[in-house]
């Protein structure tokens, strides 16, 4: 049986983000972890413009090419990790406008957070976050990685350095995401955009 696979998005797209480099990490450490095929998603490369479909995105019936590319993407995912800063107390624009172009591709998924910023680590953007993710019926699992302080974490290369506390912290994330990913797997149904005929 193959692993379920793990989509590890990046929230930010502002030149100079650490979201990148943090992503990165996880992604190496989730592929130790075992317990996932893991794939990273960038959402400065996946270059979503500002929500431009003219149906709900619940009907399915995406009139964009672009919407079709992000739908076909998203939905081969059987869980997420959600990387995000915190801006102004909030998660980045970018990243709601992600979330919200799809409907049933999120639906009975497991998701997961890793957030940073400064002395709040971005834990007012998980929380805002996961009103988001359970209105679109995704399951946010509680185990989660925050990181303070992140400017002291990105080395000179520019990758970023692990405490020892967030790396357990992402070990408990992984396994709680695996956990309930696969509890959730039978509810999962295909999804296929509605070409509208």
């Amino acid at each position: 049986m193959s692993l379920p696979l793990l989509q590890i998005i990046t929230g930010s797209t502002r030149p100079g983000r650490a979201g990148a480099a943090v992503a990165s990490w996880f992604a190496d450490h989730a592929r130790t972890h075992g317990g996932f095929e893991v794939e990273l998603v960038d959402l400065a490369e996946v270059d979503l413009p500002m929500f431009d479909e003219p149906n709900h995105p619940m009907t399915g019936n995406y009139v964009n090419e672009h919407t079709r590319r992000w739908s076909a993407r998203v939905s081969r995912a059987q869980a997420y990790v959600l990387v995000t800063p915190e801006y102004n107390n909030g998660y980045p624009a970018v990243l709601k406008n992600a979330l919200d172009y799809l409907n049933r591709e999120w639906r009975h998924k497991a998701v997961g957070f890793v957030s940073y910023g400064g002395v709040s680590a971005g834990t007012r953007a998980t929380g805002q976050l996961k009103q988001v993710v359970t209105t679109l019926r995704m399951v946010p699992v509680q185990d989660a990685v925050h990181i303070p302080f992140i400017a002291q974490h990105i080395g000179e290369d520019g990758t970023f350095q692990a405490t020892d506390a967030v790396v357990a912290s992402a070990k408990k994330l992984l396994d709680e995401l695996l956990l309930v990913g696969t509890a959730l797997l039978p509810l999962h149904a295909p999804v296929t955009p509605d070409d509208g005929s």
